[in-house]
């Protein structure tokens, strides 16, 4: 193997490299010295240069020395066309930029290989070698930054008459693969049929075929008339997969399907470049504006993030509407709506006593680990679904949900200030009704926790006391007692617990608007009220109610039972992987201290353990409905694409309210 091989660019100067050109190497030594010239092209391309970037004027010095020199020039230009000769040129413009999977998980995973594993030069795809190439993200600047004349020049190295060939292969490779995803059933069924009626799709190999055999006879007149009726179809085939959005609007969001849209969607756009510059009159400068295109395409084929926001961006917002859509009756406006609040926190209180009791039990059985966290987040998910089916309410359920619902009134708040014109008045009417919903939010959680545990700790020390009248003992004994002490205090690691906990009301509102889009998607409703099956076993009317039970009730499923098993498995799991992770939910928090005060009597009231408990009570209920409603705002915004451009006059119109009506954000005014 040549010695140089093993050399960095940096380490020798062009004469050494220009000595070291052989067009009659093996195809991998070849490619590797390519590599080595744009690593030297490049070289410190990051420092500053206010006129000329220093990668074209090592271009114009290479290009110099190369038509001083025939002897360099000669090998170099045997090399670059060999290159052009030998690889498939074709698959770099229909096949760089796009996954050869159908589904997002498949294109993440082939990303996240290009990262991982190595290129390999020894390769005739020029695809594959453009990112050994191209591999910093500036090349594209400077690639864009190549004067005409040094381009002229340069494209005289490259001297190919056939030079169109691999643009007519690569727009035939491009329209059969948009014409295999739009004959795809998942997006065929969902375009608008008035939009196929004049069949783009298939009108697009015929247009395509035109082309090209109009440009190959040399006919260039007949070519612009071939082109123009391929530049429409390429737009009719765009509106049509693009009607496919409003049907995951109405009927649910698949990120495999936006992937696929979105694929479609540039590929007829690569067509457009492709024939641009095939037809332009300068055909230098638009091939190495592509070039430089697919060198940002490159850097963007080796990042995961991108498409992670790009394609999860719709399912968030779709997800957020739905959570907003429910988490708009757990806002009180009114003083009618302030009292049915407190009476279904109360009810939920009710039954969260027996949930501790329940608890207490699961963890007397001395079951495995997994199995008693599997069994408490059982207990939970019961408790919560009942709460849910008897429409009580549990409070730190409320951030979560309500959270999406403001997001909704930020947007319309920021769609006005887009729509007006002027500096906006003082006070803005729009700030001061997001102020109103601010309000109207905060005391409906305070109502929420408060009707929650003005029973919860009646109910569970009223419980404890008729157990001990009946039965001479607490159903929760004194070494239970001990430990919800030991546990709970202020002074141990309780706050991190509770805003954990708080992570975990976030994400089981997720999992809730997911299986919802999920239930949707599949259109499950429709099947549990048409199904023949369905129909025969439970009658038309019937199937009709269950079909309607299901669809407004399942997001309230998944997010209960979501929640109960998070709460009782998650902290187990933590434990597994060495994480001493515990819940700490304010209501369940204060049925287990009131239990304790039940088996050890007042005297528990006079000793310094049970005040450090309390006082943690308090914390615990903030950061649970701080934690998560902070998380599902910030979702719910970046879902809708916002910047809050007036974040400083909400808080100041915030803190005004806050100074002239503090009451407003406890007690509803009367009227």
């Amino acid at each position: 193997m040549p010695r140089w091989l093993s050399l960095k660019s940096s380490t020798w100067d062009l004469t050494a490299l220009l000595n070291a050109v052989d067009p009659h190497a093996p195809r991998a030594e070849r490619h590797l010295w390519l590599v080595r010239l744009m690593e030297w092209l490049r070289h410190d391309n990051s420092l500053p240069d206010t006129v000329t970037p220093v990668g074209v004027l090592r271009l114009r010095h290479l290009l110099n020395v190369l038509e001083r020199n025939p002897s360099y020039r000669a090998p170099v230009a045997a090399l670059l066309q060999r290159l052009v000769r030998e690889t498939e040129v074709a698959a770099l413009f229909a096949d760089l930029g796009f996954s050869a999977r159908r589904e997002l998980w498949g294109d993440l995973m082939e990303r996240l290989r290009m990262m991982v594993l190595p290129d390999t030069p020894d390769s005739t795809d020029l695809a594959q070698l453009f990112s050994l190439f191209f591999s910093d993200g500036a090349d594209a600047q400077w690639l864009r930054a190549i004067d005409d004349q040094t381009l002229q020049r340069l494209a005289q190295l490259f001297h190919d008459p056939d030079w169109h060939q691999p643009f007519f292969e690569a727009i035939t490779y491009l329209v059969s693969a948009i014409r295999a995803a739009a004959f795809l059933p998942t997006l065929r069924r969902r375009m608008d049929g008035v939009l196929l009626a004049e069949r783009p799709f298939e009108e697009l190999v015929r247009a395509s075929e035109a082309l090209v055999e109009d440009l190959e006879a040399g006919d260039w007149d007949a070519a612009d008339d071939s082109r123009r009726w391929l530049d429409d179809l390429l737009a009719d085939c765009r509106e049509a997969a693009a009607s496919v959005h409003g049907h995951l609007e109405a009927y649910g969001i698949s990120v495999d399907l936006m992937f696929e849209l979105e694929q479609l969607r540039q590929r007829t756009l690569r067509i457009e470049a492709l024939t641009d510059a095939v037809l332009a009159k300068k055909p230098e400068r638009a091939l190495l504006n592509l070039v430089a295109d697919l060198v940002e395409v490159a850097q963007r084929r080796r990042s995961l993030r991108a498409p992670l926001s790009e394609h999860y961006a719709l399912l968030a917002r779709k997800i957020a509407e739905r959570s907003a859509a429910s988490g708009e009756h757990y806002i009180t406006r009114t003083r009618a709506e302030y009292g049915a609040m407190l009476r279904s926190a109360a009810g939920g209180g009710v039954v969260i006593a027996g949930t501790t009791f329940m608890k207490f039990l699961v963890l007397a059985l001395g079951l495995p680990a997994f199995w008693a966290g599997f069994w408490a987040g059982m207990n939970y998910a019961g408790s919560f679904v009942l709460i849910h089916l008897l429409h009580w309410t549990v409070a730190t359920k409320q951030p979560a949900m309500t959270a999406p619902a403001m997001a909704a009134k930020l947007g319309e708040l920021s769609q006005e200030r887009a729509a007006a014109t002027g500096p906006p008045p003082h006070p803005d009417p729009a700030v001061e009704g997001f102020i109103d919903e601010v309000t109207h939010l905060i005391r409906s959680q305070i109502a929420g926790i408060v009707g929650n545990l003005m029973l919860v700790a009646p109910v569970v020390l009223g419980v404890q006391l008729l157990a001990r009248w009946l039965l001479n003992a607490p159903l929760v004994g004194v070494h239970d007692a001990e430990h919800v002490l030991h546990s709970l205090t202020l002074l141990g690691p309780t706050l991190i617990f509770a805003a954990f906990t708080g992570v975990l009301l976030f994400i089981s509102s997720l999992i809730a608007g997911w299986v919802e889009n999920w239930f949707v998607w599949h259109r499950l409703d429709s099947a549990i009220a048409w199904n023949p099956r369905f129909v025969a076993v439970l009658g038309t009317s019937r199937a009709q109610r269950w079909s309607r039970w299901w669809r407004d009730n399942i997001s309230g499923l998944a997010a209960n039972v979501s929640l109960g098993l998070l709460l009782g498995v998650v902290p187990v799991l933590g434990t597994f992987f060495g994480l001493p992770i515990e819940v700490r939910h304010v209501t369940l928090s204060t049925g287990q201290l009131a239990a304790a005060l039940g088996a050890m009597g007042t005297e528990l009231l006079y000793t310094p353990e049970f005040w450090w408990c309390m006082a943690a009570i308090p914390f615990t209920g903030a950061l649970n409905l701080l934690v998560s409603f902070t998380l599902a705002f910030r979702v719910a915004l970046r879902s809708r694409g916002l910047l809050l451009q007036d974040r400083g006059r909400l808080y100041a119109a915030l803190r005004q309210r806050l100074r002239q009506a503090p009451g407003s954000f406890l007690v509803p005014p009367a009227g």
